[in-house]
């Protein structure tokens, strides 16, 4: 239930805050007062996108925000726990849902205090409010919505969901054999393509980090006069020489252990020293072996030049690095060997394929045989329903169409065609809806099928925008007592020009534009009673209340209250 609606700064709304009750609540005003913005302030809160052209003419924010008092309901805790978002665990809960628009920024969304997007909003949008316009008249001329309506009567969302992962699991092996079908010359040329790359990379031979190897080989053949003498030097400095380093430094260990002796503060030395000595002998002797290799080789440089120029090539070809040229022979010799088993992976799948889709045709049947049996129940309540706004002689008709052998009418939503017929006169067979009913009658039939098929959430809030147009008169009451027996099981919020309806309002709001200092703005107030006989006589006449309207608008409220 919608208990509080706060509008800041949204088109001609300076500030609004409005307190809804249970039962029947009911908007009015002329034509251009404001109301469809309430309803799209509403409309935003439940995850429908609004536009920050929307903000009031020289303001940079703006803010929607209510209050709604739900039940505990698993598949809401269900979504907030699958994004992290704390919800209370008691039986009644209470959302706080605020939108926040600014000219200059991001909008920003907030549900009890806690930053969401707007797909969460969305999602938890369809379990707080329900709206309904006289828009939603088109819908009836789609199919489409006759299945799904069908479906939200019988309460099928669980078997929709398993039928829709069978049908991915059927159409992914319908693709995979359909991939294997190409061309054959085509497949003989990737064949060819293939294998050519498979057997040049593979004779090859590449190892991971070999050009790196070969490049400082290279480099140590290129240099290898320099090399020597730096190696030569090195070693006759470190040993050979008769001022050798490590003679020098034998010389200075001895000299600072007799020094020792006498003062204790040179004892820590000897031990780094006596480690030196071991480096630097250990140094000598690399640069002695080192030199000892060194030998100028051209056949060995001109192999290694040709080597590198072949792993070059073959970078270069096939991305870059040794890293990705054998990738791409792992990748090469995976897909030939699919194609080479082309035939044998074919017979594979069309195995999968014959057990895929009967596991897809025994969910679909399911789903079809509840669909049949809910449709049968779902005609005759409504019929029955239908009388109660005037339709007596109605006949309503849900015709299902299936054809399991036809592959091309499966889908994620079952094998069915379903379309809604309607009469709404005696002695006129039924007929598609878009074929034979006026726009007072589509209102009607409409606020019928959504009060049907939605009838069991209580805790939601149901909106209805307009959806009594092209109305009056008997019709009109007879939609009203509608609404109001709904209203009697969860709360209705109804926008309407009819007089017969606002008069059964337990609470009934006036929608104004006011004009003060070459500004215009809108404001609501709930009536009271003596101002609801004004604002019924002026629903009924316009502009000019009669006498005698007002005495119509003392007896309509007097029948209904």
């Amino acid at each position: 239930m919608l208990s509080i609606l706060k509008i800041q700064n949204i088109a001609l709304i300076d500030e609004l805050s409005l307190e809804f009750s249970d039962g029947l609540n009911l908007l009015t005003g002329e034509t251009g007062s404001g109301k469809s913005i309430i309803v799209d302030s509403l409309s935003a809160l439940t995850g429908e996108r609004i536009s920050s052209d929307l903000i009031k003419e020289g303001e940079t924010s703006a803010r929607i925000e209510g209050l709604f008092s739900l039940r505990a309901n698993a598949d809401l805790h269900e979504i907030f726990y699958e994004s992290g978002i704390e919800l209370d665990d008691s039986e009644n809960i209470d959302l706080i849902v605020r939108r926040e628009l600014s000219s200059v920024g991001k909008n920003r969304i907030f549900v009890n205090n806690q930053l969401v997007t707007q797909a969460f909003l969305r999602k938890i949008g369809a379990f707080i409010v329900d709206i309904h316009g006289q828009g939603e008249q088109a819908m009836l001329f789609n199919s489409s919505t006759h299945l799904e309506m069908l479906d939200e009567y019988a309460g099928l969302g669980n078997l929709r969901e398993k039928a829709a992962e069978k049908y991915k699991k059927l159409s992914s092996v319908r693709r995979e054999i359909e991939n294997l079908r190409e061309d054959e010359a085509q497949k003989l040329q990737l064949l060819d393509i293939l294998q050519f790359q498979v057997d040049e990379i593979g004779k090859a031979n590449l190892q991971d980090g070999e050009d790196a190897t070969l490049e400082e080989e290279k480099r140590r053949l290129n240099n290898v006069e320099k090399l020597s003498a730096l190696s030569e030097e090195s070693y006759l400095l470190l040993y050979e020489n008769e001022e050798a380093t490590l003679t020098m430094l034998e010389k200075v260990a001895r000299r600072i252990k007799d020094l020792s002796e006498f003062e204790s503060l040179f004892a820590d030395y000897t031990e780094g020293l006596t480690t030196a000595q071991a480096v630097l002998e250990d140094l000598a002797f690399a640069l002695r072996d080192f030199r000892g290799t060194l030998e100028f080789s051209p056949e060995r440089l001109a192999e290694i030049e040709n080597r590198l120029a072949e792993i070059s090539r073959l970078k270069r070809k096939y991305g870059g690095t040794i890293e990705t040229v054998l990738a791409h022979f792992a990748e090469s010799s995976e897909r030939l060997k699919n194609i080479e088993t082309a035939d044998l992976r074919e017979a594979e799948l069309r195995k999968e394929l014959e057990s895929a889709r009967e596991n897809y045709l025994k969910t679909a049947r399911d789903l079809h045989d509840k669909r049949e049996k809910s449709a049968r129940k779902f005609e005759k309540e409504l019929e029955v329903n239908l009388k109660a706004v005037s339709l007596e002689k109605a006949r309503f008709e849900i015709r299902i169409t299936a054809d399991e052998a036809d592959d091309k009418s499966f889908s994620a939503k079952g094998l069915d065609k379903i379309e809604f017929y309607f009469s709404a006169n005696p002695g006129e067979s039924v007929r598609p809806i878009a074929k034979v009913a006026s726009g007072g009658e589509l209102s009607r039939l409409m606020l019928i099928l959504n009060t049907t098929t939605k009838l069991a959430e209580k805790s939601k809030t149901m909106v209805f925008d307009e959806i009594d147009t092209g109305i009056g008169g008997r019709v009109a009451e007879a939609v009203g007592l509608k609404l109001k027996e709904l209203a009697n099981t969860q709360q209705v919020l109804c926008v309407t020009h009819q007089p017969q309806v606002a008069a059964l309002a337990n609470h009934h709001f006036v929608v104004e534009k006011d004009s003060q200092k070459n500004r215009t703005f809108i404001k609501v107030r709930e009536l009271a009673k003596a101002e609801k006989v004004e604002e019924i006589a002026r629903m009924l006449t316009g502009a000019q209340i009669t006498e005698t309207a007002r005495q119509h608008a003392k007896e309509m409220l007097g029948a209904k209250n």
